[in-house]
């Protein structure tokens, strides 16, 4: 079949036909992939999501938004599968049945860090693909995930940066693509967000910017040369209940205390806070570990074509 089998696993030498065409696009392809997996969904056209570890509910949702999309252009969702970012586009993927490539910096059979385990065996038993260019049992070095980022980038032909800080080690990634001709796609965030400095500092120097739903969906169809899928878009609006409308809009654009929320819905702070409760149940709105609300990723979700699902 083009490729030597390991155990659960296998190998695909450069110049093998299954060898993916698009690492010769680096400047030194990596001599053998080993994987897990189907390793027919390396062939799939791809878009790379990737950010930070410590995603805020903004980047939740736009990781969520954006494998959604993904998926109804009928592409592949690769990342490095680690928590954060790269885990809820990951999922989103697999939620939708998507392909998800999971690149990671240690051996294919080695899963780091553990909390990955259940991603990586969906992503598996779905018939996507798990792979490194490190050798069988290689534990983790940091050394390693620099070349990892090569790698998902180079399988991709661009790359979505849904939230990083300064410094980040999304850098890396877009780097690598904007080497070997890659496309770097990223989302703006507030400017009293440290975890959008790192997004904003891409988009000043030359990233093509994501300002909302119908610029992704520009972006990947002048990308890939396809359409999205008719099927895609289940918007349904949630229940909000009494001045439940105000307070979402108001935590839209960023976090806020329970005094601020109330002003901006136009309520006192008790009838704020039962509110906020009944928000908080349905799933929409969440207390921060530093006292204030946010809108959840499913909130923001909602706003979009996709909506809940």
């Amino acid at each position: 079949m083009g490729y030597g089998a390991f155990s659960d696993g296998w190998e695909i030498k450069r110049g093998e036909y299954a060898y993916p065409g698009r690492l010769e696009d680096l400047a030194s392809p990596p001599e053998t992939i080993y994987g897990r997996g189907d390793p027919s969904a390396l062939a799939e056209e791809a878009l790379a999501i990737i950010g930070t570890r410590q995603m805020t509910p903004y980047g939740e949702g736009v990781c969520t938004l954006a494998a959604r999309m993904a998926v109804s252009f009928g592409l592949a969702v690769v990342s490095g599968g680690a928590i954060g970012c790269d885990s809820a586009a990951a999922q989103s993927a697999l939620a939708e049945r998507g392909t998800n490539i999971v690149v990671l910096g240690t051996g294919a059979d080695v899963t780091y860090p553990l909390r990955s385990d259940p991603l990586i065996q969906q992503t598996i038993s779905q018939g996507g693909a798990v792979i490194s260019i490190e050798r069988w049992g290689t534990q983790p070095r940091r050394y390693a995930f620099p070349k990892r980022n090569r790698i998902i980038a180079a399988l991709s032909r661009a790359v979505f940066v849904a939230e990083a800080g300064m410094p980040s080690g999304t850098f890396s990634t877009a780097e690598a693509a904007t080497e070997i001709g890659r496309e770097v796609l990223a989302v703006p965030g507030s400017i009293f967000s440290p975890a959008s400095r790192g997004s904003n500092y891409l988009i000043e120097s030359g990233a093509c910017i994501i300002a909302d739903e119908e610029a992704l969906s520009c972006a990947l169809s002048r990308i890939f040369c396809r359409l999205r899928s008719e099927a895609a878009g289940r918007a349904r609006t949630p229940v909000l209940g009494p001045c439940g409308s105000l307070i979402l809009e108001a935590l839209v654009a960023t976090p806020l205390r329970v005094d601020a929320i109330a002003r901006a819905a136009h309520i006192d702070t008790r009838t704020c806070l039962e509110r906020l409760s009944e928000l908080t149940l349905a799933g929409l709105v969440e207390r921060m570990v530093d006292g204030r609300y946010a809108a959840t990723a499913a909130a923001l979700v909602n706003r979009t074509s996709f909506g809940a699902q």
